[in-house]
């Protein structure tokens, strides 16, 4: 399914590796140069700006050819062609992805440009053929679409894309099943994020293709965001006030107030415990973030002090925590520790570099044993040789 050489995926991993060890100081820039030299890999940009710049330059190219095919196939038959552009457009993005792959583009920017149009204009394709009446529709194209483009191209994006498609989709169905389902909305969500976290972490778990580990762990970490989503007080509040017909801008208490208040300030503190524990750095990022939305929740419907109060005392009690944090852990060397990582330090195991070269190329690298104050050559102290002193 994979489009691109699994040989030159592997060169790019020991890259990134590589650039793991120089930051760590294990290598330096020349032996990082040999092996880039050595293990060649893919036309790709690691500079978001450069990217940025070729995904613009991409769009560019995009509407150029679309814009080419519009003359031939506007000019023709206008009414039939206005029907069928952004189906054309759609094969035309694949096209461009496919014979990027094969040239080798990866993560570099114009190959981007051409999984987005796919996926835009499949979606506008179905919309105009239904006259924008079936959401159903747009959205399981949208995720279809998405997820192949991943596991062809391994393209991170597209799976977001394609679990937030599953999402308006089953979120969709259960909305327009039957007007009951709207109160247990809410739940059905939580259910669905929950099942896509383990289901998740089992396939990390069985898989043999390591190629999809970052998709699927980006799949994961978007199951957490949803699962808080899901029972946070704002979130639910506002929606069931979109879902009634007579909504006039502002929204009322909701049945079950008093969990989903529990549920906005738990999970939270859940993310953060099991972070800690499990030294996982995207659930902290995770759980700060969720705590900081707790935060705002609260703060939009109990105006317990002024804002600029608010904030300037807000201020002071993260300034005093993250001090005094730094202050308990700077000096302890395991565990949680404000001490850097060993492989970020560039005076750490700087004699491993011999060893990642021949572990890099199969190399045996020659090690020169130390003095010893015993010689065997000519039978002096330690008798080893055939000399005539003892």
């Amino acid at each position: 399914m994979i489009v691109y050489d699994k040989t030159l995926l592997e060169n790019l991993e020991l890259h990134e590796h590589a650039d793991s060890l120089l930051k760590g100081g294990f290598i330096n820039k020349a032996q990082k140069s040999l092996i880039e030299k050595e293990l060649p890999s893919f036309k790709i940009h690691n500079n978001i700006l450069i990217r940025i710049g070729f995904l613009l330059l991409g769009v560019l190219l995009y509407f150029s050819i679309g814009g080419a095919i519009s003359i031939v196939g506007y000019n023709n038959s206008p009414s039939d062609y206005l029907d069928i552009c952004c189906y054309i457009f759609a094969f035309v993005g694949l096209a461009g992805c496919e014979f990027l792959a094969r040239n080798n583009y990866y993560r570099h920017g114009l190959d981007e440009a051409f999984v987005f149009g796919t996926i835009l204009n499949a979606g506008i394709a179905v919309a105009i053929s239904t006259d924008g009446n079936n959401f159903l529709a747009v959205s399981i194209t949208v995720a279809i679409v998405s997820l192949i483009l991943f596991l062809r191209y391994l393209h991170l994006l597209s799976v977001l894309i394609f679990y937030l498609a599953l999402m308006l989709t089953i979120g969709y169905v259960i909305i327009d099943f039957r007007e009951s389902a709207k109160m247990i909305l809410p739940f059905l969500m939580i259910l669905f994020s929950i099942g896509t976290y383990y289901f998740c972490r089992n396939l990390i778990n069985n898989l043999r293709m390591t190629f999809y580990n970052n998709g699927i762990l980006l799949v994961k970490s978007t199951s957490l965001v949803l699962l808080y989503f899901s029972g946070n007080y704002y979130v639910v509040r506002e929606i069931s006030a979109l879902l009634i017909d007579n909504y006039y801008g502002e929204s009322i208490e909701i049945p079950l107030s008093w969990l989903f208040w529990c549920f906005t300030f738990i999970i939270p503190i859940v993310y953060l415990f099991f972070a800690l524990k499990r030294k996982e750095r995207i659930l902290l990022w995770i759980g700060l973030f969720c705590l900081c939305f707790s935060f705002f929740t609260f703060r939009t419907y109990h105006h317990v002090l002024p804002p600029e109060v608010a904030l300037t005392l807000g201020g002071l009690i993260l300034f005093s925590f993250a001090y005094f944090s730094i202050r308990k852990l700077k000096n302890k060397e395991a565990g949680i520790t404000f001490k850097p990582d060993r492989i970020s330090n560039p005076n750490t195991f700087l004699n491993a570099e011999a060893l990642i070269i021949a572990s890099t190329f199969g190399m045996k690298p020659e090690v020169k044993p130390s003095e010893s104050p015993m010689e065997f050559g000519g039978g002096d102290f330690s008798g080893g040789g055939s000399g005539g002193s003892f």
